[in-house]
């Protein structure tokens, strides 16, 4: 659960059982002792939460270093060509075209 769900859900629970223990008569004392308690150990978690998120700080992104952009070199650029002209010459010797898949069409 998050941090924040969390403390709202507690804080309702708290506030619930004030007003339970503030409607209860004085006359059930062993009852209000323990809604009482109950009420002290909602506020306990609620402290042991805010003392977690405390302590686990999130750091600020780190900065990446100026990064350049991949560049192809030049043989790089002639291998892709020669394997895109090895492609094509293979696809019209099947008869299909190289980009779509498509059968050639027989010109007369």
């Amino acid at each position: 659960m998050k941090v924040k769900k969390a403390l709202k859900r507690l804080q309702k629970v708290e506030t619930l059982l004030s007003t339970v223990i503030d409607q209860f008569p004085g006359s059930a004392r062993g009852l209000r002792d323990l809604l009482d308690s109950a009420r002290t150990s909602i506020v306990r978690a609620k402290e042991t939460v805010n003392a977690r998120v405390a302590r686990t700080a999130k750091k600020p992104p780190a900065k990446a270093s100026e990064s350049h952009p991949a560049r192809l070199s030049a043989e790089g650029r002639k291998r892709i060509s020669l394997a895109a002209k090895r492609r094509w010459a293979l696809a019209k010797q099947k008869g299909i075209h190289a980009v779509t898949g498509r059968k050639l069409k027989e010109t007369a």
